[in-house]
């Protein structure tokens, strides 16, 4: 199992932080090139595939596979 985010696409809303009910989320230090602090998997071995980020996420930057 991973949880891949798209750096280049995210622009580190959190929307994903709030959905995940496993905390799975967090806004990270990493600035992309557009300069929006993105989101990173910091507990991926919590994840349990519900895909809820997946949907949740308007960018399309989160991958769950």
């Amino acid at each position: 199992m991973s949880v891949t985010i798209d750096k280049n696409l995210c622009k580190g809303c959190a929307l994903c932080v709030t959905a995940c009910s496993k905390n799975v989320f967090e806004i990270g230090t990493e600035v992309n090139q557009k300069g929006f602090s993105v989101s990173v998997a910091a507990r991926a071995g919590d994840c349990v595939q519900c895909g809820v980020c997946e949907k949740t996420c308007p960018d399309l930057a989160i991958r769950v596979e």
